[in-house]
């Protein structure tokens, strides 16, 4: 599943290649094709991300478009002129594959498949919908103590706890893998027993990665010291691409110390770590506050 990181990039490039422009909206696969049609020709104001949930939105429409990709969703943008006299016209930019959404206009398109929600939402159902989740590292109006206070009374574990929306928006789980592991963290530890300097270490890093990743549209976790050129070792071969330390990297030495990288279900998703430099906590007291 795209992390939040790939939503703000989205949001950027959507807003270059559509900002202020009159744009087109259809459902090619005929499962947008009532909101596509209450967009209408209409110019596109620009488009924001809030963990994993993309907004977009258009002069005169109360609603905004809200988009969830989902485990297999994409957006592919597309710069490029019609051909003449096809402005709006589907033929002049062939479909290919399932698009629920197609936006368009005279510079550039845009194709939406796969995605798990595309639809029209009010502001009241905005604003609803983003009450219930937790802070976003990469929104400036983001509130880290508001997690904070989650995860301090929380008895999950914080490597479920930073998988959960509600409490972090926009960490998936190469960010949840790679940061525990930056902080030498067990990844079983209950949330409770965390310490405050702790959690503020885990936030302001997130920060970092996390806006490295939009910037470069890929996640690198690894420190100058342990990136390929500098351990004499081969580059990362993976389609999710970037240096990291513990992500699918089961069975492999630890960058760091050499011991296997374990791998178990936990949130439902897999989870890798490095049983030395993660040592299973004996902490039994919470911390207060």
């Amino acid at each position: 599943m795209p992390e939040g990181h790939t939503l703000h990039r989205l949001a950027l490039d959507l807003g270059a290649a559509f900002g202020g422009d009159l744009t087109w909206s259809s459902s090619p696969q005929g499962r947008f094709a009532e909101g596509a049609a209450r967009i209408g020709p209409r110019v596109m104001e620009g488009a924001e991300a809030y963990g994993k949930q993309l907004f977009v939105r258009f002069a005169g429409l109360e609603e905004q478009v809200r988009v969830h990709l989902g485990l297999i969703g994409g957006l592919a943008i597309h710069s490029g002129l019609p051909e003449p006299g096809a402005v709006g016209d589907l033929d002049a930019r062939p479909v290919v594959g399932q698009v629920r959404w197609r936006l368009e206009s005279v510079r550039a398109w845009a194709d939406l498949r796969g995605a798990t929600v595309c639809t029209l939402i009010t502001p009241d159902e905005k604003a609803a919908y983003l009450a219930k989740l937790g802070p976003d590292p990469l929104r400036d109006d983001a509130d880290p103590s508001q997690a904070w206070r989650r995860i301090n009374r929380s008895r999950s574990t914080i490597g479920a706890l930073l998988m959960d929306q509600s409490v972090l928006a926009g960490v998936g789980n190469v960010y949840r893998a790679e940061v525990l592991f930056r902080h030498n963290l067990d990844p079983f530890l209950e949330g409770r027993f965390l310490r405050r300097d702790e959690w503020d270490a885990i936030w302001g890093d997130l920060v970092g990665l996390m806006a490295y990743g939009v910037t470069h549209n890929r996640i690198d976790t690894v420190r100058p010291e342990h990136e390929p050129e500098a351990m004499g070792r081969a580059p990362r071969e993976d389609d999710h691409g970037g240096e990291v330390y513990v992500y699918r990297r089961t069975h492999l030495p630890c960058l760091v110390c050499g011991t296997p990288v374990r791998t178990e279900v936990l949130a439902g998703r897999n989870l890798f770590w490095c049983p030395r430099c993660q040592p299973r906590s004996r902490r039994r007291t919470p911390v207060r506050g």
